[in-house]
């Protein structure tokens, strides 16, 4: 659980984002392509056919000074109760900070595997996306029945990446109840929390990144 410095930390974040919760729709076909370029937003990427009549539909990226292989490890641990989203921890992740080294423990990733959204004690297809298909360091593809979650990670020379991200979402207006949730967590909650997410990645990634470079020196100094 999070220390007192750590919980004031978590809340202060909320606070800076609650005008962005708040606002998003005002701003929704510029924040569906945050980071992206016209290239990023109309490439194909995994997934792309297993929702092809989404009522939401966003492309996000972000430059990350690390090589894929640096990345990949953080984009794996990902879930409710794993290493959480290094996102709002006091609303995706019971207030848990997220990791921030990479877990051996949670480096398995096998196809059908549960990646949870929430701490619910036993994942179901409403409470969780499970692993559909990958392909390892290129890219990661998250399903359940109304939505995809894709990641592609691009090397734009040896040491950076390009993350870009999409998610694909259906209202299912046959259940109201579950079509007004989902329109309340895309349409207001899906981009402050995955813009944080995406800047969580990248710290985390470039830092790791940043130590092994200082210890490779470390090592060719000594010699």
């Amino acid at each position: 659980m999070p220390n007192r410095r750590q919980m004031l930390t978590e809340i202060a974040n909320v606070a800076h984002d609650l005008p962005v919760f708040l606002t998003a729709p005002l701003y929704r076909r510029w924040h569906l392509h945050w980071g992206a370029t016209l290239n990023e937003v109309s490439a194909p990427l995994p997934g792309d056919n297993v929702q092809p009549h989404a009522h939401y539909r966003s492309t996000r990226a972000i430059t990350i000074e690390a090589a894929p292989a640096a990345v990949w490890p953080w984009q794996v641990q990902v879930g409710c109760g794993r290493a959480g989203f290094y996102s709002n921890d006091l609303l995706d992740n019971l207030a848990r900070p997220s990791a921030t080294a990479v877990l051996p423990s949670l480096q398995h990733l096998e196809v059908g595997q549960w990646v949870p959204m929430s701490p619910s004690a036993t994942p179901t297809h409403k409470t969780a996306f499970k692993v559909r298909a990958f392909d390892v360091n290129r890219w990661l593809l998250w399903a359940k029945p109304d939505s995809t979650w894709a990641w592609q990670l691009t090397p734009t020379d040896p040491n950076s990446t390009r993350l870009v991200t999409r998610i694909q979402a259906v209202y299912n207006w046959r259940r109201p109840l579950s079509a007004v949730v989902g329109v309340v967590l895309m349409e207001f909650g899906d981009f402050p929390m995955l813009r944080r997410m995406l800047q969580g990645i990248k710290a985390r990634a470039e830092s790791l990144a940043q130590e092994a470079s200082q210890q490779a020196d470390g090592a060719s100094s000594t010699h």
